[in-house]
């Protein structure tokens, strides 16, 4: 009986330990709909893991949102991306509560947020905090409205919860918001990796996609691989929620080699600092290439990433001749529906049939060092540790496209790239900028620095530049009605802008001389102001708007319209 009483405490105290950590039933849904998820926790994104939930509003927007629990407003910021609007929300018990993409705020913040923009005359507002007597909320409070602002793909609501001290970023699901799941991740495709030199898959020495046996329930077999050498596996997988068809992220990933745990993570949490990482969890190169993400089963020495736990060499598994292995891969999603892998292995060494060419150029990159090339009146200059490993560099002009590489290793820092554009006129120069050409026909514009005899802009995406030139103005058109029409009944003002340059930098609206604020929906590049902002005098009135694109060509629309209070 003694020894049964130590156990027990032991479970006891854990278990009160873990609900002390994340509170179960602190906090309340932020919306009064059933919950369905258009995006998981810690799901891949674009070089980043995805901080929260995006909670769907059936496909709505100005559903009601909640404060989860009591707290106050510690935080407030509008931008044109990122998070659109978004409300940030401390709560006594040490975590904070984060809203984004809201299409307003309830109206006492929403006026106070307005002063704010008309003060600045400007949308974005930058991060606006607060103490806690400033906006004290109750819990079930309506602190906003749902929407598709900033960088949104649809109506939704992003939803957070983080560590109010470290701003750690902590999975919403461990605190009781329930979200029906009973269906198993879908295992699409496996890789594996030659990781040493002397590495030998198959009579190969690179990487490959190994054809996989679905078994139902959740099982698939993999082929025997005879290898030798330090090898790898990466996997392409996603999971489903209950009714909705969006394919989002797992929770955890673990690898067994003959029943022992070689690899493991999760994202219970993770900060913002660390996110980068997720460039080097993934398989960056076949990503780039083929846009399919292959998370590895293995850490890279330069990943920093707090996700993982206790690996076994770093999940990297040894092949030794003539020994058999048995390697699992399961995938679960957070409520332990599980998808397994099941990869036989002998040990086998061989000749080499296939292999990777040995990739040597002129410009061998140090990644401790600092490194600097200039070719044909284009530098491109790289701080230390901008790479995670040394390499031989691509690096080429031709007809004044600068070609850097491919963009298919991952950077840790901002590297420099600069134009001599000493052979241009001052006039010739004015119109000129640094574009991106990923998508040869759809140049992106990069944010283009101008000094007297070079250009130069910072970015962290190897691949395709050149200098552009664009003299066109910006275009502006009016929607719904013409000048001198009468708008009486009409509750915004709408105007579609566009530019097929550079791009629009910013614009200025003003009513009778008096600036306005115009709301810009960037996905359908339309600007929006509404009346009920401020009363106008008067029954005629002049709405003026000015367009500046990102190399300084401006158009300016005028219109007189008829409305009177």
């Amino acid at each position: 009986m003694k020894n049964l009483i130590i156990p027990l405490f032991l479970l006891f105290t854990f278990l009160s330990f873990s609900q002390e950590k994340y509170p179960k039933n602190y906090f309340r849904n932020p919306l009064d709909i059933p919950i369905f998820l258009s995006g998981s926790f810690g799901e891949l994104r674009s070089n980043h893991f995805h901080a929260g939930i995006d909670i769907k509003t059936q496909g709505k927007e100005g559903l009601n949102v909640f404060a989860v629990a009591d707290g106050y407003v510690s935080r407030i910021k509008v931008q044109q991306y990122g998070y659109g609007k978004a409300i940030y929300i401390t709560h006594p018990n040490g975590f904070t509560s984060v809203y984004g993409h809201l299409s307003k705020f309830n109206d006492e913040i929403e006026e106070y947020v307005r002063g704010i923009q008309y003060k600045k005359e400007n949308y974005q507002t930058g991060n606006l905090f607060f103490k806690e007597d400033k906006f004290p909320v109750k819990k079930g409070e309506i602190i906003a409205f749902s929407g598709n602002t900033g960088g949104s793909g649809g109506p939704h609501l992003h939803f957070e919860i983080r560590n109010t001290k470290t701003e750690n970023v902590i999975n919403p699901l461990l605190f009781g918001i329930e979200v029906k799941d009973t269906r198993m991740p879908t295992i699409q495709s496996l890789k594996v990796y030659a990781l040493s030199a002397d590495a030998r898959i198959n009579q190969q020495k690179k990487s490959f996609q190994i054809p996989l046996k679905d078994l139902g329930n959740g099982k698939y077999n993999a082929d025997r691989i005879l290898a030798s050498g330090t090898i790898g596996f990466g996997v392409n997988v996603f999971d489903r929620f209950n009714g909705v068809p969006n394919k989002n992220g797992i929770f955890s990933l673990e690898m067994t080699l003959n029943g022992k745990r070689f690899y493991y993570h999760d994202v219970e949490t993770f900060s913002f600092a660390e996110s980068k990482f997720l460039n080097l969890h993934i398989d960056y190169e076949h990503y780039k290439k083929y846009k399919k993400r292959y998370q590895k089963t293995y850490k890279e020495t330069e990943n920093k990433l707090s996700t993982y736990e206790k690996l076994v060499n770093n999940g990297k598994i040894n092949i030794q001749e003539g020994m058999n292995y048995t390697v699992k891969i399961i995938a679960k999603d957070f409520e332990g529906n599980s998808s397994t892998i099941k990869i036989p292995i002998s040990g086998k060494s061989s000749n080499v049939i296939f292999t990777s060419q040995k990739d040597t150029t002129a410009y061998k990159i140090n990644a401790k060092k600092f490194n600097k090339f200039t070719k044909d009146g284009v530098t491109i200059a790289f701080p230390k540790k901008t790479f995670y490993k040394d390499l031989y560099l691509d690096f080429n002009v031709d007809n004044n496209i600068a070609e850097i590489h491919k963009p298919t290793i991952p950077l840790d820092k901002n590297f420099t790239l600069t134009f001599n554009v000493s052979e241009y006129t001052e006039e010739e120069k004015q119109k000129l900028y640094i574009a991106n050409l990923e998508y040869p026909k759809y140049p992106r514009y990069y944010y283009t620095r101008k000094k007297d005899s070079t250009f130069y802009t910072t970015t962290k995406t190897l691949g395709k530049y050149t200098l552009k030139s664009d003299n066109q103005k910006p275009k502006a058109i009016l929607l719904y009605f013409k000048s001198n029409q009468s708008i009486q009944n009409s509750k915004t003002l709408k105007v579609r802008i566009s530019d097929v340059g550079s791009g629009i930098k910013s614009w200025r609206a003003t009513i009778d001389g008096e600036w306005i604020l115009m709301q810009y929906n960037h996905k359908k590049g339309i600007l929006t102001y509404n009346f009920s902002d401020k009363k106008l005098v008067g029954n005629k009135h002049i709405f003026k708007l000015v367009l500046l694109d990102n190399v300084g060509n401006t158009n300016e629309l005028s219109a007189t319209f008829f409305k009177k209070y």
